[in-house]
């Protein structure tokens, strides 16, 4: 076992010390002891480090606020143990992991096998709102849903013990962390990027996943060049739990091409110099009003910032009802790209701000929306209601009386986890 730092994160090695490195990520929600059942094969012939996520396993708390940054926190710590060259194999999360090593790392990453993994998972608003959920509740709901998203209605029939085990895994998360992911998750997108990835690739997925299943998987194969498809029978999300020799077989396998490398004397080829991009002139407003010259046009970073706070859902539909996209780009470029991105003020604050104006001004559906963003920006229900009380005070209680039935009725919408 080993002692974390803020940019390092808890691991365990198996294996012998002059064997070729294999690093093995876990999904969220779970700890490395998902890959027991994998380490006495394969610590035969490799030395096995694996990790868990900040907040998960008794890790210390420090939240990561992107998949990068977690990568590189990954790399920190396979630096202070001398691991430079390693096959890697990560579960969805943690498959993400080694996506982005591969592509900003190549010449780290000898191998790559992406577990129950998406080049994009699911939407923004859906992680976000798993974020709103776990605020609002805890992790009780997540844990609640762990076996049914994990594992096939058999195996957790067939294997209580797993089950229990599995929940507790949940339950004993750091909330925080657990939230951080979900919105490092919600802006994680390297669909794009895939057809720059040179490593060797097995893509491994559940035949039963539901979660991110064989179309996910099939997105990743048809994207990395030299990556190929393997579905495991009777598995779902946790493959190398429910169907453990299979994925084991499949690890050995596509990993013997490294077997013969020894870990601590690898040369490590230097990473390629980035290419230098070419000035390119500032792109024109969707209204096609120029852009100031000299001044790159704020409306992409303002569009970009207004998805994440309102959600995917809500900017659709607004582009969708402005006819001539002409009030929509005012608003995305001034008040988003403009005011909403400036550094004075946390996302938190303005929400504050926002509510409060709303509030005095009676808007009532721009107050629903912008309590929705006020959860996603980490208010609780119960700061909302001491925002609504506060400005009773000086926007008069019949603003405020009117705003507490708008934020309960929302509050209630968007904390209440699924059935």
């Amino acid at each position: 076992m080993s002692e974390t730092t803020t940019n390092t994160l808890q691991y365990r090695v198996d294996g012998p010390e002059d064997a070729p490195v294999l690093v093995l990520g876990p999904s969220l929600g779970t700890t490395f002891h998902m890959w027991d059942r994998q380490i006495p094969e394969l610590s035969r012939e490799w030395r096995v480090v694996r990790f868990d996520l900040p907040g998960h396993g008794g890790a210390p708390a420090e939240p990561f606020t992107s998949v990068a940054e977690l990568g590189d926190r990954l790399l920190a710590t396979l630096d202070t143990i001398g691991v430079q060259r390693f096959g890697y194999a990560g579960c969805s999360l943690g498959g993400a992991v080694g996506l982005d090593l591969a592509l900003r790392a190549p010449h780290r990453v000898a191998s790559l096998v992406l577990v129950a993994t998406s080049p994009r998972f699911g939407t923004a608003d859906e992680f976000r709102q798993r974020g709103v959920i776990v605020r609002a509740n805890g992790l009780e709901p997540m844990a609640r849903s762990a076996p049914e998203q994990w594992f096939t209605p058999f195996f957790a029939g067939a294997q209580p013990a797993i089950v229990d085990w599995a929940v507790q895994m949940v339950r004993t998360t750091d909330p925080g962390c657990y939230i951080a992911a979900c919105e490092a998750l919600a802006v994680f997108d390297v669909r794009a990027a895939l057809g720059s990835i040179g490593v060797p690739a097995l893509v491994l997925v559940g035949s039963e996943d539901q979660v991110t299943g064989p179309a996910e998987a099939r997105t990743l194969v048809a994207g990395i060049a030299d990556a190929r498809l393997a579905v495991v029978p009777g598995a779902s999300h946790l493959a190398p739990v429910e169907q453990p020799a299979a994925v084991t077989d499949l690890l050995t396998e596509h990993f013997s091409g490294i077997a013969q490398e020894a870990s601590g004397s690898l040369a490590v080829p230097p990473p390629l110099a980035p290419p230098v991009p070419a000035a390119e002139p500032a792109p024109a407003a969707p209204d096609g009003e120029p852009a100031e010259a000299g001044r790159p046009d704020p409306y992409e970073k303002g569009l970009g910032l207004r998805r994440e706070v309102l959600g995917d859902a809500h900017v659709d539909q607004a582009l969708a009802d402005d006819p001539d996209g002409a009030f929509q780009a005012l608003v995305t470029r001034y008040a988003w790209g403009e005011v909403w991105s400036r550094e004075g003020l946390d996302r938190r604050t303005r929400s504050v701000v926002t509510l409060t104006a709303l509030i005095a001004g009676g808007h009532r559906e721009a107050l629903a929306d912008h309590t929705r963003a006020a959860l996603r920006n980490g208010l609780s229900p119960e700061e909302l209601r001491e925002i609504v009380l506060h400005a009773g005070v000086y926007c008069g209680f019949p603003a405020a009386e009117t705003a507490l039935r708008v934020v309960h009725r929302v509050v209630t919408e968007e904390t209440t986890p699924p059935a």
